[in-house]
C-alpha cells in the first residue's frame, strides 16, 4: 500500500540542530507559523518565511525529495485555490494565501521529520496533562493522534491503488469506481483498528 509520508515528512534520524532542539520549541515553531498565516498580509514576507523554513528542512538532512513528497499531495488543491483567489482578489492575495499554507505544511514537516513518533506522542501527553482536572485524558488524545498518523498514509495509499486500478480499466472518470472501493477499504481498516484496540483494552474509559 502506498501513500507513506502523505502530507507530512516521516522521521529522519540525524544530529542536526533541529533534531536536538527541545520538543516544546518545535511545537512553538509550528504554532507560530500557523498564527502567522492569519496575521501576515504581504506575500513577500510569506515567501521569505517559506525560504527560511525550506532551508531549515534541508539542514536536517531530510532532502528535497522528502520535502516535495510532503507538498505534492496538495499541489493540485493549492493550484485551484491560487487561481480562484487570483480571479477574486488579485495575484498578491492569491500568492499570500498559497504561500501561507505551504509555510504551515513545511513547519509541520520539520516537526515530524526531526522527532520520532513516540517522542511526539509523549510530548502531546505531557502538554495535555494540565487538562486532566477538567476530565481530559491525555493518553487517549495521544492514542487518537497516533491512529490518525497511521491511518492517513494507509487511506492515501488505498486511493492511489484504486485510482491506478480504475485507470487500467478505463474507469478513471467514474467517481463511483474511485470512491466506493476507498470507502469500503477505509471502513474495514477502521473496524480492524477498533477490534485490535478493544482486544488490548486500549481506548476504553476507566471505571
Amino acid at each position: 500500500m502506498r501513500g507513506h509520508g502523505f502530507l507530512l515528512a516521516n522521521y529522519v534520524p540525524g544530529d542536526s540542530l533541529l533534531h536536538r532542539c527541545p520538543l516544546g520549541l518545535k511545537f512553538l515553531l509550528v504554532f507560530a507559523c500557523g498564527l502567522a498565516s492569519f496575521i501576515i498580509v504581504d506575500w513577500r514576507i510569506s515567501a521569505a518565511m517559506l525560504v527560511v523554513l525550506g532551508g531549515l528542512f534541508l539542514l536536517t538532512g531530510a532532502g528535497v525529495k522528502r520535502l516535495w513528497r510532503a507538498v505534492r499531495p496538495l499541489a493540485a488543491v493549492l493550484l485551484v485555490i491560487g487561481v480562484f483567489q487570483w480571479w477574486q482578489l488579485g495575484a498578491p492575495t492569491a500568492a499570500r494565501i498559497v504561500l501561507n499554507i505551504l509555510v504551515c505544511i513545511v513547519a509541520a514537516s520539520l516537526l515530524t521529520a526531526t522527532t520520532p513518533v513516540q517522542r511526539l506522542l509523549d510530548g502531546v501527553v505531557r502538554a495535555a496533562g494540565p487538562f486532566r482536572r477538567w476530565g481530559a485524558d491525555p493518553e487517549r488524545f495521544a492514542l487518537t493522534i497516533g491512529i490518525m498518523l497511521r491511518s492517513i498514509p494507509y487511506i492515501a495509499g488505498t486511493f492511489s491503488d484504486v485510482r491506478d486500478s480504475a485507470r487500467a480499466r478505463g474507469l478513471e472518470r467514474n467517481p463511483r469506481a474511485l470512491v466506493l472501493p476507498v470507502f469500503i477499504t477505509s471502513v474495514a481498516f477502521a473496524r480492524q483498528t477498533g477490534e485490535a484496540l478493544a482486544a488490548r483494552g486500549l481506548g476504553e474509559a476507566e471505571d
